[in-house]
C-alpha cells in the first residue's frame, strides 16, 4: 500500500488557516494574557509574603461591586458573541445594535469601576498605601484601558459591519472578558 500523495503546496492547510478573525489579533491576545497572567503571578507571589496585610487591604475593595461588574462584562462578551452570529446571518442593523449595547455595557463597568476608584481616594488609599493596592491599581487599571480599547474596536467596527472585522473585534473583547473573570476572584475574593 502507497501512501497518498501529498496535497499541492497551495492547498495545504495549517492549523492557523481555522482561527477565527486575524492571526495578529490572536498574536496581541495571547500576548496581553501574558502580561496579565504575569501580574497575577506576581501578585499572588507577593501576597504569600503578607497575608494579614491583603486581607486588611482587600476588605476596603467593593466586592459587590465588583461582581455586577462581572455581570455586567459576561453580558456584554455575550452581545459581542450574539453580534457575530448576526452579522454571519447578514443582519447589519443587529450586528451594530449588539455591538453598541456591548460597548455601552463596557461604559456601565467603567463607570463602576471609577466608583470604587473615587471611594478608595476619598478613603486616602492609592498606590503607595499598601503594595496589594499597588498591585490592585495597577492590574485593573491596566484592565480598564483594555475595556477603553475594546469600546473602540467595537464602536468601530459597528461602523461597517462584516464578518471577519466582528470576530476580530469579538475575540478582543472575550480577551477582555476572560482577563476580568481572572481577576476579579484573585483581586477581590482570595
Amino acid at each position: 500500500m502507497t501512501p497518498a500523495p501529498a496535497p499541492p503546496q497551495s492547498e495545504r492547510r495549517s492549523a492557523l488557516d481555522d482561527l477565527p478573525g486575524d492571526l495578529m489579533m490572536w498574536v496581541l491576545i495571547v500576548s496581553e494574557l501574558a502580561v496579565f497572567g504575569a501580574g497575577l503571578v506576581a501578585f499572588l507571589a507577593v501576597r504569600l509574603t503578607d497575608p494579614a496585610g491583603f486581607s486588611a487591604a482587600q476588605a476596603h475593595l467593593h466586592r459587590t461591586g465588583a461582581g455586577i461588574n462581572t455581570v455586567v462584562l459576561v453580558t456584554s462578551g455575550w452581545c459581542a458573541a450574539l453580534a457575530l452570529a448576526a452579522v454571519r446571518a447578514g443582519q447589519l442593523a443587529r450586528t451594530r445594535a449588539l455591538l453598541v449595547v456591548a460597548s455601552g455595557l463596557g461604559a456601565v463597568f467603567l463607570y463602576l469601576k471609577a466608583g470604587e476608584y473615587a471611594d478608595l481616594a476619598r478613603a486616602g488609599i492609592s498606590f503607595e498605601t499598601h503594595v496589594f493596592f499597588t498591585f490592585s491599581y495597577l492590574l485593573t487599571g491596566f484592565h480598564a484601558a483594555h475595556v477603553v480599547a475594546g469600546m473602540v474596536i467595537l464602536l468601530g467596527v459597528a461602523l461597517r459591519p462584516a464578518p471577519r472585522p466582528v470576530e476580530v473585534g469579538a475575540a478582543f473583547w472575550h480577551m477582555v472578558d476572560l482577563v476580568w473573570v481572572l481577576l476579579f476572584p484573585v483581586v477581590y475574593l482570595l
